[in-house]
């Protein structure tokens, strides 16, 4: 009688590594984007970055501007638990006090150099905008549960729209003033926090 075999190699990664090597990888590419530009960039110089092949490179990511996709899309599951959570009746920009207070909402340093790189590299303005596009059904949702309204009322979705608009033109218009490297992170985070603070007051109040 053979005895069974047990499972050899390697055992799987856990979400959290997974996540981790993603972030691992977005970040090394943002270095090498910063320092030498995109089009000079390969993939097995962000592996080597990481520590990882080019071919772990491109089984998280379908090409080298998407390597930066887990940079961008920082804070979008906060936001939406913020907006099903703001109490009826209270300003917008209650609803993100505690998340400017720990950071859980707002880009780092490194995002505002890639972001700037978006303005002469339409492949990462791409993934920049995709990855708002993609933000905005979950905004909408999370609006929707808060009023009581049905998921396909049209009135979360023109919000949900609005506010994802207020947040990218905010964070582009910060990163485009935010230039100076010398400049003490936390003035560079205060202006940041205020510049978001004026964009939601201006997508609270709507088009009048």
């Amino acid at each position: 009688m053979t005895a069974a075999r047990g499972r050899t190699g390697r055992p799987p990664l856990t979400e959290e590594r997974k996540a981790a090597i993603r972030l691992e990888i977005a970040r090394a590419a943002v270095d090498l984007f910063v320092a030498q530009g995109v089009d000079a960039t390969t993939g097995e110089q962000i592996g080597q970055a990481v520590g990882v092949s080019a071919r772990t490179v491109w089984r998280y990511f379908p090409t080298k501007e998407s390597c930066v996709r887990p940079l961008f899309s920082t804070g979008v599951d906060a936001i939406a638990t913020a907006l099903r959570e703001w109490r009826p009746g209270r300003p917008l920009q209650d609803a993100f006090d505690h998340l400017w207070a720990t950071d859980a909402a707002l880009p780092g340093p490194d995002v505002g150099a890639l972001l700037r790189l978006t303005r002469t590299e339409p492949g990462l303005r791409a993934v920049w905008l995709q990855t708002h596009d993609e933000a905005e059904p979950a905004f909408a949702r999370a609006l929707a549960e808060r009023a009581g309204l049905p998921s396909d009322d049209v009135r979360p979705a023109v919000r949900a729209a609005m506010l994802n608009a207020a947040l990218r033109v905010a964070v582009e218009h910060h990163a485009a003033r935010s230039t100076d490297p010398g400049t003490d992170p936390a003035t560079v985070r205060a202006d940041l926090e205020a510049t978001l603070r004026t964009a939601l007051t201006v997508a609270a109040a709507g088009v009048t």
